[in-house]
């Protein structure tokens, strides 16, 4: 389910659409939905953090869900640089609708360096990362 489908858009702060995706932006959390066929990496991750940085501020600890609607490549090791940079997630939940789906998540486990949480529907994710209020790692940063 798209966001703009659900009724989860009534709670919008915000929405970014970058040539990526479209991100949308609620309190204390991101949903993304990545274009079918993109490469997402961490030069196209960047866009995405310094938009986090500037709408919730230095300091502050979202949760990111990621809406898996469209087939695209994640480069997983990219991870990596993601927490050696001192970036956090309050939670980190995917949201994916195929089998193939759940093995991509499977491998981008490797390289996470905490539990991602995997879900069928949008509305489980949401009401995971805004209940439960996991935490990952301990540092101040925004995803």
């Amino acid at each position: 389910m798209l966001v703009a489908q659900s009724n989860l858009k009534y709670e919008l702060e915000d929405v970014y659409i970058l040539s990526t995706g479209i991100f949308y932006f609620f309190e204390d959390f991101i949903i993304s939905e990545i274009n079918e066929g993109i490469h997402f990496d961490w030069d196209a991750a960047q866009d995405i953090i310094e938009l986090a940085l500037n709408h919730y501020g230095s300091g502050s600890r979202i949760s990111y869900i990621s809406n898996r609607i469209h087939s695209y490549s994640i480069e997983a090791k990219d991870w990596l640089k993601f927490f050696k940079s001192r970036h956090t997630l309050r939670s980190f939940a995917v949201v994916t609708y195929s089998k193939s789906g759940l093995i991509n998540v499977m491998m981008e486990k490797i390289f996470f360096q905490s539990k991602i949480k995997t879900f069928e529907n949008l509305y489980d994710a949401t009401e995971w990362v805004t209940k439960n209020k996991p935490t990952i790692r301990t540092e101040s940063m925004v995803c």
